[in-house]
């Protein structure tokens, strides 16, 4: 094999442009990096440019350079959809053909509210798309006077449901999400995932959520890349929201994060362990703190804030590792709505070993990248796998 450690680092939604059939999901002419630089007045990203980023598309402020020690692409969607699941399983190797169900625009139905609280005994308030942070300000002083628990969603496929801690222990917020997971798996309202959100606070000025949320979402069914390298014997090291996308499924090692700058840091620590495998890292901040929210301004900070930390982490990649950055979907934060957006996604490969690195054809699927991290262990692709390898990079 050509790479002992592979690292692969989802920028989550900083996509690089719309895909061909953006039109089909509303999304024509969006472009998450680009246009975020552009109300940015350019970013300050050195450690991304010296990559080669450049290459990808023109973003104010960065420069083309050579880079003899990376390779650049993009990569289309080919599966329904534009959310964190189709996106992640995808890049492990899965095509998903029919969409999850959202509820963005009309709030959950009736019907699943009334079963709900029918089969957990609990009422609840809210049922509209929105930000966990302010739905919680909103509601959150009534839920401690009610004891009504506050469900919403977003633009994914997700029902989540938050409460103060001091007024549903967790123990009974997890059996509630529970039941919920087991009435959205019918078809009418098959989600992708439940959220427990809980919170704590005395006032709608100090409500701030806990690090005890907890996701259940549906499993793939179907072998990704994840369980090929596990029943290998390699290490599956997920840090961030990896392990609740793929419900845990083929995954062996998985540590929370509470930032984008907490997933680096454990990212650094990850390069001082001794492993063979594939260390799988989400930053969801680009995408819940700043592009659900159309804040260009933050989400140009959050990434020169993780140029900054790249620049501490490219150091430690040794020559026998490979350093992938990558991202699921976009969401333009100059875009209408709240939705992610139908784009292409960067795809950058780093690697002391390379010395003719370039840029490389657009890519067909996300899946691309699985093939090409099967073929590099010498593991045999799944026949219901999409994708080929890159063989540029491991020749």
């Amino acid at each position: 094999m050509k790479f002992n450690r592979i690292f692969v680092i989802v920028m989550d939604s900083v996509g690089m442009g719309a895909l061909p059939d953006a039109d089909r999901f509303g999304d024509v002419g969006t472009h998450t990096f680009l246009h975020t630089a552009q109300r940015c007045g350019g970013l300050k990203i050195p450690h991304l440019e010296s990559l080669g980023l450049a290459d990808l598309s023109p973003i104010p402020g960065v420069k083309k350079v050579l880079h003899p020690q990376s390779y650049v692409t993009t990569m289309r969607e080919i599966s329904a959809g534009k959310d964190t699941m189709t996106g992640h399983w995808e890049l492990m190797g899965l095509e998903t053909k029919k969409p999850f169900k959202t509820f963005t625009d009309t709030g959950f139905p009736k019907s699943l509210i009334e079963e709900l609280s029918r089969k957990t005994g609990h009422q609840f308030m809210g049922n509209v798309a929105a930000s966990g942070t302010e739905i919680i300000k909103q509601l959150g002083e009534e839920h401690r006077r009610t004891k009504k628990i506050i469900v919403y969603t977003s633009a994914d496929s997700v029902l989540q449901l938050a409460a103060h801690e001091e007024v549903i222990p967790l123990k009974e917020l997890y059996r509630i999400c529970e039941v919920a997971r087991e009435i959205c798996m019918k078809p009418e309202y098959l989600l992708g995932r439940i959220i427990a959100r809980p919170f704590i606070g005395a006032n709608a000025n100090t409500f701030k959520r806990t690090a005890n949320r907890h996701d259940y979402a549906l499993s793939p069914g179907v072998e990704t890349t994840l369980d090929v390298l596990n029943h290998a014997g390699l290490t599956t090291s997920c840090i961030g929201k990896i392990n609740d996308i793929f419900n845990g499924q083929g995954v062996n090692r998985t540590q929370k994060t509470i930032s984008n700058q907490d997933g680096m840091e454990k990212t650094i620590a990850e390069t001082h362990l001794k492993f063979k495998g594939l260390a799988f890292i989400n930053l969801v901040e680009f995408d819940s703190e700043f592009g659900h929210r159309r804040d260009p301004l933050g989400y140009g900070k959050a990434i020169e804030q993780f140029d900054q930390q790249l620049g501490k982490l490219l150091p430690l990649i040794k020559n026998e590792d490979l350093l992938v950055i990558t991202a699921d979907h976009g969401n333009d934060p100059t875009h209408t709505g709240t939705d992610h957006t139908r784009e292409r996604v960067p795809l950058i490969m780093f690697s002391p070993q390379f010395s003719q690195g370039k840029a490389l054809e657009e890519r067909s699927t996300f899946a691309d990248l699985s093939s090409t991290i099967l073929h590099n262990f010498k593991l045999k692709q799944p026949n219901h796998h999409l994708g080929k390898p890159i063989l540029e990079i491991l020749i």
